[in-house]
């Protein structure tokens, strides 16, 4: 918040006020914190709250951990100096309340995303690639990271994909963009992270193909292959197959199509 705490969770939980970084406990404490900041200003029952941190096997004298944890955060807010912008962390009834705080960087991740959509709808590629690189930079590491609990692992693996398919588009705008060397360099690197994602396969054979290395670009499918079929037992998918396809033939408009930017 402007006149408070900023809250970020594209990497590991951290919170920073007008006096620096703020101390957040404990990482089940700072767990609890990162939950009711997803809950983005509704109300989390006691149930609810347990589930999200422990799932089915609580310890013993939870309510007292959870009590505990609270009271840390609301100890955690008030170092942080008074006035209006601190948040308030509060039992409502139905359950804990978070109000004056938010994920400061998720925010603006999902503006710069919209203004790249406005401008890819507005035919200005250049500008919505490189607002989605902004949106990507925001990231320090995993969604909450070092964080447990059952929600925090679930809400990890689907920012993870989010994450991934944000790459995958502004890549393609890349390559829109005619900037087929830079990308097979960047495209390399995340091949071997993602071995398995085939969309970045076929982003690699694209850019391969484009940049003169139709041989390396059919290489990039046969290791592809093989390692699909150690990994889950198939084939490739026919997206990657038929561009394999297009390859072997030469296709004259694998030089000239441009594919699309995802949304």
């Amino acid at each position: 918040m402007a006149d408070g705490l900023r809250f970020e969770l594209l990497g590991p939980l951290r919170a920073s006020g007008p006096r620096g970084e703020v101390p957040l406990g404990a990482p089940r404490q700072r767990a609890v914190l990162a939950v009711l900041l997803l809950q983005e200003g509704r109300p989390l029952s006691y149930a609810a709250l347990v589930d999200a941190l422990w799932g089915e096997e609580p310890p013993a004298h939870v309510r007292n951990l959870v009590q505990k944890y609270v009271s840390g955060l609301r100890r955690a807010f008030a170092s942080a100096g008074g006035g209006p912008g601190v948040p308030q962390l509060r039992w409502t009834g139905s359950g804990y309340l978070l109000t004056g705080a938010e994920a400061a960087d998720v925010r603006e991740r999902l503006a710069l995303l919209g203004r790249a959509r406005v401008a890819r709808d507005a035919g200005d590629l250049r500008t919505a690639v490189r607002l989605a690189g902004e949106a990507e930079a925001l990231w320090r590491g995993e969604f909450a990271e070092g964080l447990a609990g059952p929600f925090l692992a679930a809400e990890r693996l689907r920012w993870a994909e989010k994450r991934l398919m944000l790459l995958e588009a502004r890549l393609e705008g890349e390559l829109r963009l005619g900037r087929y060397h830079e990308c097979v360099h960047e495209l390399v690197r995340q091949v071997a992270a993602h071995p398995l994602r085939e969309r970045l396969v076929w982003l690699l054979m694209l850019a391969r193909y484009r940049s003169g290395q139709a041989s390396a670009a059919l290489t990039e499918f046969e290791e592809a292959r093989r390692r699909i079929a150690v990994e889950m037992g198939a084939d490739p998918g026919p997206a990657l197959r038929a561009l394999h396809e297009r390859i072997l033939r030469q296709d004259p408009g694998l030089l000239l199509a441009e594919p699309a930017l995802v949304s």
